[in-house]
């Protein structure tokens, strides 16, 4: 028994092929852009995964030259950590803004953060260091120290955490950011020498 709407979906007979051939076509330039856009890489947390858009090197290099590089990734700043799908779905809702960003020429001349991302570092400030937060030392030691973090967000005082005071790759001449490869294939790049 066929559904009445499928019909609508089925090409007639003339028309088999060349729709198997659009349809291949379309699917092999699906993987093709999944490749080159290095989808699968955005599953890990490495830190390599954000240099895969050169504007982000500056970001890197400073990460990398911080005290935050020896047990945090962006990914520990930067996504949500209360459950494993809401970690994902920021991470694609992130992935698809920058993608649509990169891929119409829409980069900003300076990266700053949003607010959703802003409270997202806050919750992972307060969730590694909330020990220091609730340290009675520190109110005593520290006359301008608030522990109502309520009100304040901690980079507001804490800018220079972990990017470093200039978000350029100046502030860290000997940086050595990854370059992403190319993903051209060699016998490709043979023919244009």
């Amino acid at each position: 028994m066929r559904i009445p709407f499928l019909k609508w979906f089925i090409p007639p007979d003339q028309w088999k092929f060349p729709v198997i051939i659009l349809l291949g076509i379309f699917a092999g330039l699906g993987f093709f852009v999944i490749h080159i856009a290095k989808v699968p890489s955005y599953l890990a947390d490495t830190p390599e995964t954000c240099v895969n858009c050169h504007i982000m090197a500056p970001q890197y290099a400073t990460w990398s030259h911080s005290s935050h590089r020896e047990v945090a990734t962006c990914s520990d700043c930067h996504m949500p950590h209360d459950n494993i799908f809401n970690h994902y779905l920021f991470k694609a809702k992130a992935g698809m803004n920058h993608a649509y960003v990169f891929t119409f020429r829409l980069e900003p001349q300076v990266i700053t953060i949003h607010q959703e991302g802003k409270d997202v570092v806050q919750n992972n400030c307060i969730r590694c260091h909330t020990q220091q937060i609730h340290d009675t030392k520190l109110y005593t030691m520290r006359p301008d120290f608030h522990p109502n973090i309520g009100d304040r967000y901690c980079i507001e005082c804490h800018r220079d955490v972990p990017h470093g005071t200039v978000n350029s790759i100046s502030s860290v001449p000997d940086a050595r950011v990854p370059v992403p490869t190319s993903p051209v294939p060699e016998w490709l790049r043979s023919l244009t020498k």
